[in-house]
């Protein structure tokens, strides 16, 4: 744990860096010739890119799977799906409440590296990212420990294999939604 604070603080103070510097170039630095076009790409880049990799700060977890960064973008995690808590047509489905609040010790108010796979967005906007903290990755988290089940759709499924074994620990040790939850496997 101690460790995983360690690796927070200096990741915490490389953005803060990384910002400082990138705020003096804009100050030094002449304005582009153009306007700049606001597109889906570009919204997208402004999550930071470090070594090649996105990181960006969580500032609200909506429910088990899916968040709001500091740009304002929505992220949802691949691979997994967490009982409903915000749906206009159904109730709030057993385990939903627990599993918000797992993702929210986990990720709200830090930095998360995001992993894209194949797809950008899905049908309603949201980033489509598999999510870190440290070296946690937080999708598989979820599912090992029963506060979400696997729920792959292709092209994106470069960790199903991992997912799938990790839903079949959660389920055998009775663990979250697995110890008295009725799952829908239809969806």
């Amino acid at each position: 744990m101690k460790r995983l604070l360690a690796l927070l603080s200096i990741s915490f103070i490389f953005i803060g860096l990384y910002q400082l510097a990138t705020h003096f170039l804009r100050k030094t630095s002449s304005p582009p010739a153009k306007p700049v076009e606001i597109t889906e790409e570009a919204t997208a880049s402004s999550i930071e890119m470090i070594a090649g990799e996105e990181s960006a700060m969580v500032s609200r977890v909506i429910d088990g799977d899916t968040i709001v960064l500091a740009t304002g973008e929505k992220v949802r995690y691949i691979g997994m799906d967490t009982p409903e808590l915000v749906h206009p047509k159904k109730p709030v489905e057993c385990f939903a409440k627990e599993a918000k609040e797992a993702n929210q010790k986990l990720v709200e108010g830090r930095a998360v590296r995001l992993e894209k796979d194949v797809s950008e967005r899905d049908k309603y906007g949201r980033l489509l990212r598999y999510v870190f903290v440290g070296d946690i990755m937080v999708n598989d988290y979820l599912v090992r420990q029963g506060f979400a089940h696997v729920s792959t759709y292709p092209p994106d499924v470069r960790y199903q294999e991992q997912f799938r074994q990790a839903e079949r620990e959660a389920r055998e040790n009775n663990r979250g939604l697995w110890a008295g939850c009725q799952i829908d496997r239809r969806k």
